[in-house]
């Protein structure tokens, strides 16, 4: 008689000061994909929250959560582990060092590693990103490489795989990095599913960078443009989005607009536009498997020519040693 497979072990750590979101944005998917999977006739994640001693646990956020002691699971095979990060992680580290300690002795019994945020700085202080390329939030990349100089910050990435180690940036990252597990563990079809579920505007790839450029557009200009910007996101795929049309869409002279823009946004209107299509292009690219040529179209480019010239300029490569190189992340 054919056993049934053991359930997969996910365990979440916790520890005083962590950062709320770090942790519940991935048990949420877990959660969801555990069901998934029960629908589909799979075993699900066994998902469990453990802490050093157990018990209560307070966030950085004052909210706090029920946790098992990570003892209670010395002896089990563990699938994943997954150590959130911090909001004021140079001041926490200095008081985890038992967290840290278990973390290192489990990770050789565990088939991957993760972290989310400045959680790297927990598995770094353990040993286990030595020589590695990682990824944490872009506003302590500077503080992780000089304190741990063995390994390498992608200052860009969402998240990092180096098996059997993985590392995210900051917060919501950690949404896209239980995705990208969950993908591999169950197939696309089943984290789609669960991205939808949990309203993820998209499942983003690991090396797409950290901060879009729409939000750089909008941390710039104050809300100045915030429609235009909707507006032009939902016409890219039209090649005519030309200075007079913007500026007819906020009711400016085209001149008087260019100038304006620019002083709001610190680059000129037919700059942001490209950006812009290099973006969805970049989305299309990781997300899809259109050609190319396709690519180019519905993001408004053209053709291939204008597109690859565009990627070149903003990117220093092109669309398909883009998408290659993503798929290989």
């Amino acid at each position: 008689m054919t056993s049934t497979p053991a359930a997969p072990l996910v365990l979440f750590v916790a520890f005083p000061g962590m950062g709320l979101l770090d942790l519940t944005g991935p048990q949420t998917v877990f959660w969801c994909a555990a069901k998934r999977m029960a629908e589909r006739g799979l075993v699900p994640y066994d998902r469990h929250t453990v802490s050093a001693d157990g018990g209560l646990v307070v966030t950085a956020e004052g909210v706090a959560l029920d946790t098992l002691p990570a003892a209670q699971f010395a002896g089990r095979a563990i699938d994943t582990i997954l150590v959130p990060g911090a909001p004021g992680i140079s001041a926490v580290l200095a008081d985890v060092g038992t967290t840290v300690d278990w973390i290192a002795g489990a990770a050789p019994h565990a088939r991957r590693v993760t972290s989310v945020c400045t959680g790297a700085f927990l598995l770094a202080q353990g040993g286990l990103l030595d020589g590695r390329r990682v990824a944490t939030h872009w506003n302590m990349a500077d503080v992780l490489e000089q304190r741990f100089p063995a390994l390498e910050v992608d200052r860009e990435a969402i998240f990092v795989r180096q098996d059997p180690v993985w590392t995210s940036a900051g917060v919501t990252a950690g949404i896209d990095l239980a995705l990208a597990l969950v993908e591999e563990d169950c197939g696309r079809a089943l984290a789609m599913d669960v991205a939808r579920e949990l309203v993820v505007f998209m499942k983003r790839a690991g090396g797409q960078a950290q901060e879009s450029e729409l939000l750089r557009a909008q941390v710039r200009d104050d809300a100045a443009f915030d429609a235009l910007h909707g507006w032009i996101l939902d016409n890219l795929h039209d090649a005519g989005l030309t200075v007079e049309r913007l500026a007819a869409r906020v009711h400016m002279s085209a001149r008087n607009f260019a100038r304006v823009y620019k002083q709001k946004t610190g680059r000129p209107p037919a700059k942001a536009v490209e950006l812009f299509r290099i973006g969805a292009a970049k989305r299309m690219l990781e997300q899809s498997e259109a050609n190319l040529a396709q690519v180019a179209r519905q993001c408004g480019f053209g053709d291939e020519d204008r597109m690859c010239t565009a990627f070149r300029r903003n990117l220093g490569e092109t669309p398909s040693a883009y998408r290659k190189r993503l798929a290989g992340a």
